[in-house]
């Protein structure tokens, strides 16, 4: 879909889109709009339930005089001025949401709000009409012209319209690493395996991030049992791919380092998951394709930060040659695992990746995502990550991100008797423990491999794919975490 901004005026020859407060409050453009209809604004809404309530939409055939096919009412809810970024974006989702199988093929919104603000706001609106009109429709051969989006064209006419423009000019790129990750995580699993996904994340070069790829030849000779061990059951070789952007070269500082599970299938190993939903697998990559999001963002956009960003990538197979429960492996730190779970395999592949990280990079703090455990999905449904934090302010700014960006956060318990529930008969620890907090239990497994560097594990397992959708985001692939952590470096770790 296109997307523009042009100066204020009241021309469409689709649907012609105005804002309603809360309580029938006419915005500016609105009350313009109802004198030239005759009241067919206020009519419409007396005999409908709209009432102006925020991303409440209602949808009128236009009467005779006016270019337009349609007017489109849009709830701003109670007061223009104190909606947030985020609420902003929903609007712009849900009024695509609206109009996509319409019919109609090109939209104009009357944006009121004056001067920088609104082109700030007109910027938002935009960006979140384009995440929401994301479609992955890569395999569809037969599909009906009649069952195809209708809607190309979307004209924003703000009277900041230039800031609007180099507003969104920003946003647009963290818009394209959202889909691109939900590229990545829509894909089948035969289409997309470790060197497929790899050679995904060697595709970012060309934005100036520097892509280094890891064989099972580099990480035998690191010593990283734990990763290769889940990968021994497939015919697809395991990969560790580290990507670096250097948006700040004269800089002292640390670089913040981001790391992603990328099971690119996960089947349970010996430890077989049920037949039914298994299918569903194919997105416990999730965490790796939020990351290979936000190095794509982060180039994009020229953020001004240093940033690694490393993803472990396996296919958990059974196999002859696949682990076994109650095998020991040894991890790249030395410790040795017993592995009394072949279907807790993210964590194995996080424990090399996490050491590796802190040994290498020495970064300023860690941040892995990963569709980790069902356990986090009882806890805290679909509307939350967990977030497993051992430093306070990095906690309060990934929770003020997930606020801003409308990818919610929930800070989750570490504590010691959650980790000694790890400790092993045979070896230094196993790597599934009871079912009882069987989310915080995988976190302190995982932090023992941190070596003290400021942490946090986001466990997305009820967020990376989406069975209904929300404003911004359509049925599937939800590339959650790209937004959030873009925000993160944006707010608190670039240069103002």
């Amino acid at each position: 879909m296109k997307i523009s901004f042009a100066k204020p005026g009241l021309s469409a020859k689709g649907a012609l889109v105005v804002g309603v407060s809360e309580g029938k409050k006419l915005s500016a453009s609105a009350s313009e709009l109802d004198r030239k209809t005759k009241g067919a604004i206020t009519r419409a809404m007396s005999g409908s339930r709209f009432s102006g309530k925020a991303k409440q939409i209602l949808s009128i055939l236009a009467p005779a005089g006016i270019e337009a096919s349609r007017i489109v009412l849009i709830g701003l809810g109670k007061a223009k001025g104190e909606m947030k970024p985020v609420d902003i974006e929903a609007m712009g989702g849900a009024l695509v949401g609206e109009l996509a199988n319409s019919g109609v093929a090109e939209a104009a919104v009357a944006f009121d709000l004056p001067g920088e603000e609104g082109g700030n706001a007109a910027a938002h609106f935009a960006l979140g009409a384009k995440l929401r009109s994301y479609r992955f429709d890569k395999y569809r051969t037969k599909e009906k012209a009649e069952d195809k989006p209708t809607l190309q064209r979307l004209a924003i006419h703000v009277e900041a319209s230039r800031t609007a423009q180099r507003a969104y000019g920003e946003l647009e790129q963290v818009g394209d690493a959202v889909f691109f990750a939900r590229d990545l995580v829509s894909e089948p699993g035969n289409v997309l395996f470790p060197k497929s996904l790899a050679a995904q994340c060697k595709t970012l070069s060309a934005l100036g991030v520097k892509v280094e790829i890891l064989g099972v030849k580099e990480m035998t000779k690191l010593g990283m049992g734990a990763l290769l061990g889940v990968g021994r059951g497939s015919t697809q070789e395991s990969q560790l791919v580290v990507m670096q952007w250097q948006g700040d070269p004269k800089s002292k500082d640390k670089p913040l380092a981001f790391l992603g599970k990328g099971v690119t299938f996960d089947t349970g190993g010996i430890s077989l998951k049920p037949a039914a939903g298994m299918e569903d697998m194919k997105w416990d990559m999730g965490g790796s394709a939020a990351v290979i999001g936000l190095m794509r963002a982060l180039a994009g956009r020229k953020a001004k930060a240093n940033v690694v960003g490393i993803v472990g990538l396996v296919e958990n197979m059974p196999d002859g040659n696949a682990q076994r429960p109650g095998d020991v492996v040894k991890s790249m730190s030395g410790q040795t695992i017993e592995v009394n779970n072949t279907d807790a395999e993210g964590r194995l592949v996080l424990a090399d990746a996490l050491w590796y990280c802190q040994d290498r990079f020495k970064p300023r703090f860690m941040i892995d995502l990963a569709t980790l455990t069902g356990a986090i999905i009882i806890a805290l449904g679909h509307e939350f990550a967990g977030a497993f934090v051992t430093d306070d302010e990095l906690a309060d700014r990934l929770v003020a991100s997930g606020k801003a960006t409308g990818e919610g956060v929930w800070r989750m318990p570490l504590a010691e008797s959650y980790d000694r529930g790890m400790d092993s008969d045979i070896a230094d620890m196993k790597n599934s423990g009871s079912r009882d907090g069987g989310s915080c239990k995988a976190a302190m497994f995982m932090k023992r491999f941190t070596n003290d560097v400021p942490w946090a594990h986001l466990d997305i397992a009820g967020m990376a794919w989406s069975a209904k959708g929300n404003a911004v985001t359509p049925k599937g692939a939800t590339a959650y975490g790209v937004r959030l952590l873009d925000h993160l470096v944006k707010a608190y770790y670039e240069p103002k």
